[in-house]
């Protein structure tokens, strides 16, 4: 008797113990699976998926499934998952292509229903996609972030670690680590204290964040100049030289600065 009944699991598959496989799941050759996940009802992991352990797959959800892109010429590329991570309803996450040859979501992560994640993204540790978020190929979001439903990333965009964005934002450009980011065109709309603080960030860490933003965003100054006033004048810290070389690696460019009527905490 198959140990999963009405289950469609290849027999190469790589399952963990005490993983629960429920019916009308299909789970094809090369996949790994860690101990103690949840695989629902009517979802398919594809060839190329690497489960962590105690991860969560809801219903319909879709995992390593071929990228949507004309460019993929069939090379062997997988998908990876961290463990504890959540995916819930009808999420659909796409294998790697010759660029990075991975899709990689982390550990601790909430992905909720509907959410799309496009070939070669890196998304980090304990990040949150709300409801219908929409990533396209190549993006990089780092820990923490959480990105409000309904919202759509261009390609190569770059989202930094603990932003906030608005839910229904259309991310163009790259967002900065620490920020919130709100309005069309998308902008700056301070410094993530909330979050911060919930992590365990102390006033004088966050104040001087707030302080390293002042000059990116609310001088005017050009993010060149800035980035000079903030090394002559900041002392150095891990936080602070996140922010610089985020800045100086940005490829699509940053984000608006502050606007008028903008809440810059």
């Amino acid at each position: 008797m198959s140990k999963y009944p009405l289950a469609n699991v290849h027999p190469e598959a790589k399952i963990g113990s005490n993983v629960v496989i429920e019916p009308f799941a299909t789970i094809q050759k090369n996949v790994t699976i860690g101990d103690h996940s949840w695989i629902g009802p009517n979802a398919i992991i594809w060839d190329g998926a690497r489960i962590g352990k105690n991860v969560k797959i809801f219903p319909g959800a879709s995992i390593s499934a071929v990228p949507q892109d004309l460019k993929f010429a069939g090379e062997e590329t997988e998908t990876f998952i961290g463990d504890n991570t959540v995916i819930r309803e009808y999420v659909t996450i796409s294998k790697g292509t010759a660029d990075k040859y991975k899709t990689v979501v982390g550990s601790d992560c909430l992905l909720m229903a509907y959410v799309h994640i496009a070939h070669d993204c890196l998304v980090g540790n304990h990040c949150i996609l709300a409801n219908t978020v929409q990533v396209a190929g190549h993006v990089t979001i780092d820990d923490w972030a959480i990105i409000g439903g309904a919202s759509a990333l261009h390609q190569f965009v770059k989202v930094g670690a603990h932003v906030m964005i608005s839910g229904g934002s259309l991310v163009r450009k790259d967002v900065p680590p620490y920020t919130k980011a709100a309005r069309e065109p998308l902008s700056y709309a301070g410094v993530n204290t909330v979050g911060l603080r919930r992590r365990g960030f102390s006033t004088d860490k966050i104040g001087e964040i707030q302080e390293v933003y002042r000059y990116i965003f609310l001088k005017g100054l050009n993010n060149s100049k800035a980035i000079d006033l903030v090394e002559a004048e900041i002392t150095p810290s891990e936080e602070r030289d996140y922010i610089l070389n985020f800045l100086r690696n940005s490829e699509r460019g940053v984000m608006k600065g502050f606007a008028a009527g903008s809440s810059a905490e």
